[in-house]
């Protein structure tokens, strides 16, 4: 059985990592460490609660929104959609849409 973990922390913690471990001396919402093996998913995602608000607050979006679009983006990239090239962005931003809409319809379930 597999396991995704989430961690919720500052900027600063998730910068620290994204510096120790990727080398990237940037800010960033989420760090997913793919740990998937075959078919078994696997993962730890990393989310700067910092970011996702500043985030929320840039794209005039609720914060739950702008933390659901984060949380879908980390189990995409277990699921070995990337987001590098502005193909492979614009088809991970259609994945979250998509699967915000999905969110969204249950609750009115």
């Amino acid at each position: 059985m597999g396991s995704i973990n989430y961690r919720f922390a500052s900027d600063a913690s998730v910068h620290d990592v994204n510096v120790q471990y990727l080398n990237h001396d940037t800010y960033t919402d989420i760090i997913t460490f793919d740990y998937v093996t075959g078919d078994l998913i696997s993962g730890d995602i990393l989310i700067s609660i910092d970011r996702v608000g500043e985030n929320a607050s840039s794209f005039s979006v609720p914060f739950e929104h702008e933390l659901s679009r984060v949380l879908i983006h980390g189990v995409l990239h277990l699921l070995g959609f990337k987001d590098k090239s502005d193909d492979d962005a614009r088809l991970m931003r259609t994945k979250e849409e998509e699967s915000i809409a999905l969110l969204e319809q249950m609750k009115s379930i």
